[in-house]
């Protein structure tokens, strides 16, 4: 099955991103947060918005690859995750930044808000 990154599957509004900031629930990786909201449409399943700031990295080529990265993990988990809307914050710069190793932090932070969630539904 060939899983796609339609825009229904992005955070586009920035009422969509503040609405998940004032949630105020967060997981913090090596190299990432995430901020986590569950979706007010469930059957929509999970979306995802990008936040790369130009401190982290002055040239826009480096943001780019970052969202670029992210958005990929994204697409290949979306299936599985479930229906939240997450914001990814770029929150610490560490050189170096490699491909791989953001995928992993992204991944890790994706398996600990499964884990987070299942918490939550056994709990009430």
């Amino acid at each position: 099955m060939v899983s796609s990154f339609a825009r229904c599957h992005r955070l586009t509004k920035t009422d969509e991103f503040s609405s998940v900031f004032g949630f105020r629930r967060a997981i913090r990786g090596q190299w990432l947060m995430l901020h986590y909201q569950p979706s007010q449409d469930a059957a929509r399943g999970a979306r995802i918005g990008l936040v790369v700031g130009k401190k982290q990295f002055k040239h826009a080529v480096d943001r780019n690859r970052v969202k670029r990265i992210v958005r990929e993990q994204f697409r290949l988990r979306r299936a599985a995750l479930p229906a939240f809307d997450l914001v990814v914050r770029l929150h610490a710069k560490q050189a170096p930044l490699t491909g791989p190793a953001l995928a992993r932090d992204l991944n890790d932070l994706l398996d600990r808000l499964v884990r987070r969630s299942r918490k939550e539904e056994e709990n009430g």
